[in-house]
C-alpha cells in the first residue's frame, strides 16, 4: 500500500498517496454524501493530494449522477442539479470542468429517501419509510411504482427496510431489504442474517439470509452487492442465491460505483448501537471500524487505493463516480451567482445577443 497524505483542507482526512493520480488518470471525480454530516463530499485531485470539497444540504442520502446532472435526496427534497460550464467561468478561481447549478426541488415529505437512479428523464428512488420505489411527480409528493409482494399496504411504517437498487437495461431490476416482514419496523427483530435481493422482473426474492445488505449493482455482467452487516462487497450468484465474496473491510459497508476495473466503496463507522446491536461489524472494536472510501480491484480483491474521514464524517451513504469531470463545483448557496446565470434553449439564445452569451 502506498504512503499516507493528509488533505490540506478542512474537512479532515487521509489517503493514500496514489488515490489523486488515480483519479486524475481517469479523468474522474468522486461524490460522496454524509447525512450525519449534513454534507455532499466531492473527492477531486489537486496537485497530487485529494481536495475533500463539500457543500452542505439537510441530512442527503441518495445520489443519481450523469455527466450533465445529478440528483439528490435529503430529509425532504429531491434537488436537481445540472452542469452549467459558463457558470463555472464566473467563480474564483474559474478552475472547474464542472459547475451545477439547481434546476428542480421536488418536494417528498421525510420518506427517508435512500437510493436513486436516472431512468431517462425521470428519477427514481427508494422510499423506505413507504416500502416501495417510487418517482417524482408534478401532482403528488411521490407516485409508488413498485412494492415487494409482501408489503400488502402503504404505511409509513419502514417495514422491511428497502434500500438499494441495481438498473439493468435501463430499468430498475434489483432490490435490496433489510427483512420480509409488513409490519412497521419488523426488519429490526432479524437484521443481523435478514437480509434479501429481489428481482423486479419475477417479482421473487432471488437471495435470502444476507447481512444487512446494501448497493446492489449490475455491473460487467454480474450481480455485486455489499454484504454490509461483515462489511463485505462480493457478487450474488443468479442461479443459486449464494453470497459469493470478494473481499471484506474495516467498516460497514454502502455506497458502491465502478470505473473500469476499479469499485469505489463507502465505509461507515456505525456508532449506533440501537441499530446495529447484533450486526457482526459492530462487534469489532471501534478502532476497527474505519469511515472513508476504499478503492477495489474487482478482479482480485486488492485494495488499490483509500481516502479515510476523520473527527466529522463518521457515515456514508453514496459513492458516486463523476465521469469526465475532474474538478467540479457544486453551487447552492452563492445567490448572486444563481440569480444570474439562465441556460436558454438553443433557439432562443441564438437571438441573445453575443455580449451577453457568456
Amino acid at each position: 500500500m502506498t504512503p499516507l497524505e493528509e488533505t490540506p483542507n478542512a474537512l479532515r482526512s487521509v489517503h493514500t498517496s496514489n488515490l489523486p493520480e488515480i483519479l486524475n488518470q481517469l479523468g474522474i471525480s468522486i461524490l460522496v454524501t454524509t447525512y450525519q454530516s449534513g454534507k455532499l463530499v466531492m473527492l477531486r485531485p489537486e496537485m497530487g493530494v485529494l481536495n475533500t470539497h463539500f457543500r452542505v444540504f439537510e441530512k442527503p442520502m441518495g445520489l443519481a449522477v450523469e455527466p450533465n446532472r445529478l440528483a439528490i435526496g435529503t430529509s425532504m427534497q429531491v434537488w436537481e442539479f445540472h452542469n452549467i460550464p459558463a457558470a463555472g467561468a464566473k467563480l474564483d478561481p474559474p478552475v472547474n470542468d464542472a459547475c451545477f447549478l439547481p434546476r428542480v426541488a421536488h418536494w417528498t415529505g421525510d420518506i427517508q429517501i435512500h437510493e436513486m437512479a436516472w431512468i431517462d428523464d425521470d428519477v427514481v428512488f427508494i422510499n423506505t419509510l413507504f416500502s416501495c420505489l417510487a418517482r417524482r411527480s408534478g401532482t403528488y409528493n411521490f407516485e409508488p411504482v413498485w412494492r415487494p409482494s409482501f408489503i400488502t399496504k402503504y404505511i409509513p411504517g419502514d417495514c422491511c427496510h428497502l434500500n438499494g437498487l441495481a438498473v439493468r437495461d435501463n430499468r430498475i431490476r434489483y432490490v435490496t431489504a433489510l427483512g420480509e416482514t409488513d409490519e412497521p419496523d419488523g426488519w429490526r427483530a432479524n437484521k443481523k442474517d435478514g437480509g434479501l435481493l429481489i428481482d423486479l422482473d419475477s417479482n421473487e426474492i432471488i437471495a435470502r439470509g444476507l447481512s444487512m445488505p446494501h448497493s446492489p449493482r449490475w455491473y460487467d455482467g454480474k450481480l455485486f452487492v455489499l454484504h454490509s452487516g461483515t462489511g463485505g462487497f462480493g457478487t450474488i450468484d443468479l442461479d443459486t442465491g449464494k453470497y459469493e465474496s470478494i473481499v471484506e473491510l474495516p467498516g460497514f459497508t454502502r455506497g458502491l460505483s465502478f470505473h473500469g476495473p476499479l469499485a469505489f466503496i463507502g465505509l461507515s463507522q456505525v456508532r449506533e448501537t440501537a441499530v446495529f446491536g447484533g450486526v457482526p461489524i459492530a462487534e469489532r472494536d471501534l478502532s476497527e471500524r474505519i469511515c472513508g472510501v476504499w478503492v477495489v480491484n474487482i478482479h482480485t480483491g486488492e485494495i488499490v487505493a483509500f481516502v479515510k474521514f476523520e473527527d466529522a464524517v463518521q457515515e456514508i451513504f453514496a459513492v458516486e463516480v463523476l465521469v469526465g469531470s475532474r474538478y467540479p463545483e457544486l453551487v447552492n448557496e452563492d445567490r448572486q451567482l444563481l440569480a444570474g446565470s439562465f441556460e436558454l434553449p438553443d433557439h432562443a439564445l441564438a437571438d441573445v445577443p453575443p455580449e451577453l452569451r457568456k
